[in-house]
């Protein structure tokens, strides 16, 4: 078992499960937005058990009024295949341990209405509901 980042290079074994819980995005459009996010030091981690990503997380370090200094989790996913098998709660003991290192203050996700199962699992994990996440789509002229 190792937990590592994951380079440029490694962008289709993250897709493998990015695409799991971002099923709306097609590869190119993945690959596009890495690329861009690179700006603000987003950071692609596994957990992988021999060659084979069992758990990705994307996160990034960012300040803010609210949080203060924190870890950001953009994505936190588990293979499908091998969910409620602990890698969730392994990558999570690591993002804590990362997050104390950086001299984060709180760790932070949001996490969509419908994905109950995965709200428990915080939960359970220590995450509390503090606030709602609201959205407005900018419609292309």
């Amino acid at each position: 078992m190792q937990i590592r980042k994951l380079d440029l290079k490694e962008l289709d074994v993250a897709w493998s499960l990015v695409k799991q819980l971002r099923v709306q995005l097609e590869y190119e459009e993945f690959e596009n937005l890495i690329y861009e996010m690179r700006d603000r030091e987003y950071t692609m981690l596994g957990v992988f058990e021999k060659e084979r990503l069992m758990c990705y997380a994307g996160v990034v370090i960012q300040t803010n009024l609210y949080h203060k200094r924190h870890l950001f989790i953009d994505e936190l996913v588990s293979d499908e295949n091998y969910r409620s098998q602990g890698y969730g709660k392994m990558m999570l003991e690591y993002l804590q341990d990362y997050a104390k290192i950086a001299a984060c203050e709180n760790i932070v996700l949001s996490s969509g209405l419908q994905r109950e199962d995965a709200h428990r699992f915080y939960e359970k994990e220590g995450f509390m509901k503090k606030s709602f996440v609201f959205v407005k789509p900018m419609k292309n002229s």
